[in-house]
């Protein structure tokens, strides 16, 4: 299903739903971060999803990266929560979700890349070439908070 992301566009249409959602920030031993080139908005992304009934937060983490990337990961902490109402994303069956998701810290304990229907391309990227990428404002956010040094995690 096509996506298009809006951000701060008072062109945008209006939010129908709003589902939580999860992403995880998971690093290599080099200190490069792991991604996805999304097949439904086309844009670079940390790993994550929506969070299935009866499942906790922590665990769609994991889950997503595995079917995302091919590997498997430890939820290690909370980077911050992302509930920003000006940031939509409008699929082509009609729904326009509000953003709400938590992203997480996670460690890499095993698996191997690969792609899924979900991600085109798995990477690991050093941070000095986030920039040569095309990152929503709201995903390179969440990056950013993974990658810095905040004692706290983010609650906006």
């Amino acid at each position: 299903m096509a996506r298009v992301d809006y951000f701060n566009d008072p062109n945008a249409p209006k939010a129908n739903s709003i589902v939580p959602s999860v992403t995880a920030v998971a690093l290599n031993e080099a200190g490069e971060i792991l991604l996805i080139h999304r097949t439904d908005n086309d844009l670079w992304a940390l790993p994550g999803g929506g969070i299935d009934i009866g499942e906790s937060a922590s665990a769609a983490a994991v889950r997503e990266a595995k079917e995302e990337t091919g590997f498997d990961v430890e939820v290690a902490g909370l980077i911050g929560i992302y509930t920003d109402p000006a940031h939509v994303m409008a699929y082509d069956d009609g729904e326009v979700r509000q953003q709400f998701s938590l992203c997480f810290r996670a460690r890499i304990t095993g698996g191997e890349l690969r792609t899924s229907g979900e991600s085109k391309d798995v990477a690991f990227v050093h941070p000095s070439g986030l920039d040569e990428l095309s990152i929503h404002p709201s995903m390179r956010m969440r990056i950013d908070h993974g990658l810095g040094s905040r004692t706290e995690p983010y609650i906006g």
